[in-house]
């Protein structure tokens, strides 16, 4: 049982969820992202180059600004995944048909197969668990995607633009502190 209320009215027919109820929130997104990263854990992936190596299989051949992009990572941490996915024989790397300084990269068939294993393995886990839950929770879950998927685009359009602030400010002048 949950100490306070859950929702707050928020005006416009709409629900402010308390702190505590956003801290909960937060704790369960972060508890099922790490028991799902397991998988590719599994396959002696990092869970940035698990996801990097599945953005590439569904949507490749990308450019690295791109996957950066999709990814949300700095071009400096995308450089070293892409450097180990290569060494992997997971993805390679090509030249840009139209910009010969940029590159692009796509899937191996070694990569797409290492993918499928990690892409059936969390589903698999995902399946069972949720087979075992109660048939209300599992109609409430399937009734929550939505509103999760959505708030998922919320909170990457959310983070893009608090980076472009930080980005836009000046920078301290860190020899004077």
């Amino acid at each position: 049982m949950l100490a306070g209320r859950q929702f707050i009215d928020g005006g416009k027919g709409g629900c402010v969820m308390d702190d505590e109820t956003v801290i909960r929130l937060r704790r369960v997104v972060l508890n099922l992202a790490r028991q799902l990263n397991a998988a590719s854990r599994e396959e002696g992936l990092t869970p940035t180059q698990a996801s990097v190596l599945g953005i590439t299989a569904g949507r490749g051949p990308l450019s690295l600004a791109e996957l950066t992009e999709i990814e949300g990572i700095n071009p400096t941490m995308l450089s070293r995944v892409i450097g180990a996915l290569d060494s992997y024989e997971l993805i390679k790397r090509l030249r840009d048909p139209d910009d010969f300084r940029a590159a692009r990269v796509e899937v191996t068939p070694k990569g797409r197969r290492v993918f499928e294993r990690i892409k059936s393995q969390r589903s698999a886990v995902i399946s069972e668990s949720v087979s075992g839950l109660p048939a209300g929770q599992q109609a409430a879950l399937i009734a929550a995607l939505p509103a999760l998927e959505n708030l998922a685009e919320d909170l990457k359009r959310a983070v893009g633009r608090g980076r472009d602030r930080l980005r836009d400010q000046p920078k301290p002048d860190l020899a004077a502190v």
